[in-house]
């Protein structure tokens, strides 16, 4: 079903606690950003996999043309490949029916949101920071109705520009997703406050 030897971290965590897959930023890796994750829920789980593909000798998930412009027939393609970790790791790792929330930053938010917009039977909780919609002209059709999503983004961010987030949320509100939005001054990257926020969210929505 996958190559196997796709690097990644997995940390059991309380059984009664969520799975938090925590998807990094351009440049990022596994081991970074599975810490974050101490922040929002201690106890939770951890799932980091690790972007396949590079850009400039930096890890991405997908493939883009220029900044803020990607390519989204790779950008579905990346997304399909996610769900198919996540159902491998369920029974890799005997999740059974835990929740997993994915927990992304900047092009790590982005394929969580492509994967819970395409794939949302793999992928029904997420957690954006610093997100925008990443499927620039491709329609939407799947049920969204199971879905929740928590949306934090800086109002001057220019890679991830409020026209985008704004769309973002129509999309997934029109589809049925529940979604919260938390907007803050400044631009790219996680603020001590949208950690807060985001921890705030994941205990409401055990």
């Amino acid at each position: 079903m996958l190559d196997l030897d796709w690097p990644h971290v997995f940390r059991p965590g309380s059984s009664d606690r969520p799975v938090l897959l925590m998807l990094h930023g351009t440049g990022g890796n596994e081991q970074e950003i599975a810490g974050l994750a101490d922040a929002l829920d201690p106890a939770a789980a951890v799932l980091a996999p690790r972007g396949r593909v590079s850009e400039g000798g930096l890890t991405r998930w997908f493939r883009r043309h220029a900044e803020g412009v990607f390519d989204v027939d790779d950008v579905v393609r990346r997304a399909g490949e996610l769900a198919k970790f996540i159902a491998w790791a369920r029974h890799r790792y005997d999740l059974g029916e835990r929740r997993i929330v994915a927990v992304g930053f900047s092009n790590g938010a982005n394929i969580a949101l492509a994967t819970a917009l395409l794939h949302p039977e793999s992928a029904d909780r997420v957690v954006a920071f610093s997100g925008m919609f990443p499927l620039d002209d491709r329609s939407v059709s799947g049920d969204l109705s199971r879905s929740e999503v928590l949306l934090l983004n800086g109002r001057s961010d220019p890679m991830a520009p409020l026209p985008s987030v704004t769309r973002l949320v129509s999309v997934l509100t029109s589809h049925g997703a529940e979604v919260e939005q938390e907007l803050r001054d400044g631009g790219h990257g996680i603020t001590a406050t949208d950690a807060a926020a985001a921890a705030s969210w994941l205990a409401r929505h055990p």
